[in-house]
């Protein structure tokens, strides 16, 4: 039996896939389920897990945060982001912090069982778009501005054209409004801009104001 932890903060979500997994007769179980970032780290340390599938917009912690930390720890055990986020702006970055592949949530069923059966044989599991994408990356020597953040600034930088305050920010992040303010100054430098209405409206051009479609 192959063990599935599941990460997602809408229960439906985690309802529907550990039912689909339990009916779908390809020997895979969800034994464990979290709906935020600290809830998902003790789940998965404290339990058996072969593979953890994981949304990138939950609370506490942020999927590519709760990544990071599980790569860290348990470097081979594969995680799968399953996220309703755009492909094109946050998969490349997944990959580089140490998942083994990026699903939409709109996947069907058969594609997220084969993504699964072939990360645990160690492979990666990335869409065909994707895939030209990395290849692109590599061959390019331009690549979008916003590619020389950390994580951490192009998630602030996200979440600022998103439309929060710098306060709303820090207490998502649970950091406080002077960090996010460093980390403002921090992003108009290595985007040579002057003002956060710069940087909303190269975001918006780029397409990262799409990062929280889903409202969470």
């Amino acid at each position: 039996m192959i063990r599935v932890v599941v990460v997602d903060d809408h229960p439906v979500v985690r309802e529907g896939l550990k039912r689909i997994l339990a009916e779908s007769s390809t020997g895979m179980a969800v034994t464990g389920e979290a709906g935020d970032g600290h809830e998902a780290l003790n789940v998965i340390r404290s339990g058996p897990c072969d593979v953890v599938l994981l949304d990138l917009a939950i609370p506490q912690k942020s999927g590519l945060d709760v990544l990071k930390e599980l790569h860290a720890e348990k470097p081979r055990m594969p995680v799968l982001i399953l996220s309703g986020y755009s492909e094109a702006q946050n998969a490349v970055r997944c990959i580089r912090a140490g998942a083994a592949g990026y699903l939409k949530k709109e996947t069907a069923l058969t594609e997220v069982v084969q993504a699964i059966r072939k990360v645990l044989r160690g492979g990666k599991y990335v869409s065909e778009k994707l895939a030209e994408k990395l290849v692109f990356n590599l061959e390019s020597k331009e690549r979008p501005l916003h590619e020389t953040l950390s994580d951490r600034e192009y998630q602030v930088l996200c979440m600022m054209a998103s439309g929060k305050t710098v306060s709303q920010i820090g207490e998502e992040l649970a950091l406080s409004v002077k960090t996010i303010s460093t980390y403002r100054v921090r992003i108009l430098d290595k985007l040579s801009m002057t003002n956060t209405a710069e940087l909303i409206r190269y975001a918006i051009k780029e397409g990262l104001h799409d990062l929280r479609h889903q409202g969470d």
